[in-house]
Formats: C-alpha cells, sequence, structure tokens
C-alpha cells in the first residue's frame, strides 16, 4: 500500500496527493465534496441524492489524520467526512483505468 508523502490543498480549486511510489493524484474540490465519506453523505447518494447539489464549494480547512487521511471543513458548514489516503488511491487508479 502506498503511503501519502506530500499533501498540497488548493482551497477553491483541489488537492494533490503525492504518494511514495512517485504517484501524484489530483482531486477537484466539487469531486471531494460530492464524494465525502461521511455516512450521512453515503446515505444520501445510496438514495441518488447529491450529498452537495450546489455548483461551488470552497475548503476552508484541512486536517491531517494521523497517516491514514485527511478531514475538510467545507464552506458549507460540513465537516464529519474523513478522506483516506488509501481509499483515495484507490478512486485514482480506478479512473485510469
Amino acid at each position: 500500500m502506498s503511503q501519502a508523502v506530500d499533501i498540497e490543498l488548493e482551497r477553491d480549486r483541489e488537492l494533490r496527493v503525492t504518494y511514495d511510489d512517485g504517484v501524484v493524484a489530483t482531486f477537484p474540490i466539487l469531486s471531494l465534496r460530492r464524494s465525502c465519506p461521511c455516512a450521512g453523505c453515503r446515505g444520501r447518494r445510496e438514495q441518488s441524492l447529491d450529498p452537495y447539489p450546489a455548483d461551488s464549494v470552497s475548503a476552508v480547512e484541512a486536517e491531517l489524520h494521523g497517516n491514514w487521511g485527511i478531514a475538510i471543513r467545507w464552506s458549507d458548514g460540513h465537516d464529519t467526512g474523513i478522506y483516506a489516503w488509501e481509499h483515495l488511491r484507490r478512486w485514482w487508479d480506478a479512473h485510469l483505468e
């Protein structure tokens, strides 16, 4: 499993994660918000509802959670999702196939 070695957050644009194998994964901010891994947002997606139906959002702040992920507080006030590095890497790799 690859580990994140560098994290860059452009609050209105994207999250870039560099992994120890050299892969640089880039995630648009709106896509991250819409794919929030918290139970509430997952439940809304399972009901075919967009957890964040607006067209714009920004990251207000972010906090690392140990070596395994990052929590982002969004401009809409939401802050319960923690994005695991492993999950983000699988998401990135899946979009390359």
